[in-house]
């Protein structure tokens, strides 16, 4: 998508002007591995025009395989950002009908050739939203990762103002987690597409104070429901105003409950992308460290530090995210 954020925490219906840039959950998660020295490609459809050009030299930049992206449709989604302060929200809208992969046509992406050499794939439920087509795309791709033995990860990712074209994600979703070996969600999305949630919990009224391990339940609840899934994962927000919130994450594998480090993030820059900066950090921590702890820790870690930082993207690199895992958060100049 095209992001038009509104500059210097105004509204949008005071903006005469925008900080232009891109973003999606995908391609998110893409340019955090990338970063980390990963091997990454993104899968979509962009039409032939300047905007979407300058969108692929983004992605390059980042040093994200392109090769694979089709070109079709008519146009690119936007996304219109309003960054809260304080008491006062941030806001997202959308205007993503008839988006070049909305319209994708199916059958039209060869998932057998892209995934041929791959070992991992990632989707989001953000993908799926846009229309039948690109839910049927989606579930191709994930059949496809299956036959092959390609690792399948999701993030749920709901997002109710997508889901415009006749179906619910309650609906479409279960069928496509149904395919995948990790999951991550947080309370709203296992709530309101799977109708599971943890008991006594009110994600209103936390008042920044999470109790991790109340979300066992929903993680057992979640690999009870998809039993190809070996990992779920839940980040935890804490939120005291929209400055001010604290982050943490947990990741049951079937056995035991996990639980980071909590942070205190305040003064935040950003929040908008920082589950995607969590998936991109647990696939790269999944990959390589010995132990789902420590993959949790850089995970939590990472995504701590993109609140940091203007954009969906995460910039920052792996020594960066250890330094914050070994308890280096006073910001001094580094020289």
């Amino acid at each position: 998508m095209v992001r038009l954020g509104a500059p210097d925490y105004l509204k949008l219906i005071q903006a005469n002007r925008f900080d232009v840039s891109y973003a999606g959950a995908e391609a998110n998660v893409a340019v955090s591995l990338a970063n980390y020295g990963i091997e990454t490609d993104y899968i979509t459809c962009l039409p032939d025009n300047p905007i979407a050009e300058r969108c692929i030299m983004d992605l390059r930049g980042h040093k994200v395989g392109v090769d694979h992206i089709q070109r079709s449709g008519k146009r690119m989604g936007i996304l219109y950002l309003e960054t809260g302060s304080n008491a006062r929200p941030s806001k997202v809208y959308y205007d993503r009908e008839d988006s070049a992969i909305a319209t994708v046509l199916p059958g039209s992406i060869n998932w057998k050739e892209i995934l041929k050499d791959a070992n991992w794939f990632h989707w989001t439920g953000i993908t799926p939203a846009l229309s039948e087509n690109t839910a049927k795309e989606c579930l191709k791709a994930i059949n496809t990762a299956n036959e092959l033995g390609v690792t399948v990860s999701c993030d749920i990712n709901y997002r109710g103002n997508l889901w415009k074209y006749g179906k619910k994600a309650s609906e479409v979703m279960p069928e496509l987690v149904a395919g995948c070996d990790i999951i991550l969600g947080n309370e709203e999305d296992c709530e309101k597409v799977f109708g599971i949630k943890p008991e006594s919990f009110d994600v209103e009224s936390t008042g920044g104070e999470i109790d991790q391990r109340i979300f066992i339940s929903v993680c057992q609840q979640m690999m009870k429901k998809f039993p190809r899934c070996k990992k779920m994962a839940i980040t935890l927000r804490g939120a005291i105003n929209a400055n001010h919130n604290t982050w943490g994450g947990v990741l049951y594998n079937g056995e035991e409950l996990l639980e980071s480090r909590r942070y205190d993030i305040t003064d935040i820059v950003d929040r908008v992308g920082g589950g995607d900066s969590f998936m991109g950090g647990l696939i790269f921590g999944l990959l390589h460290y010995n132990g789902e702890q420590k993959a949790l820790e850089f995970a939590t870690a990472a995504s701590c530090l993109k609140h940091t930082l203007k954009g969906d993207y995460n910039w920052v690199m792996v020594q960066e995210v250890e330094n914050l895992m070994e308890g280096d958060a006073s910001g001094r100049v580094k020289r």
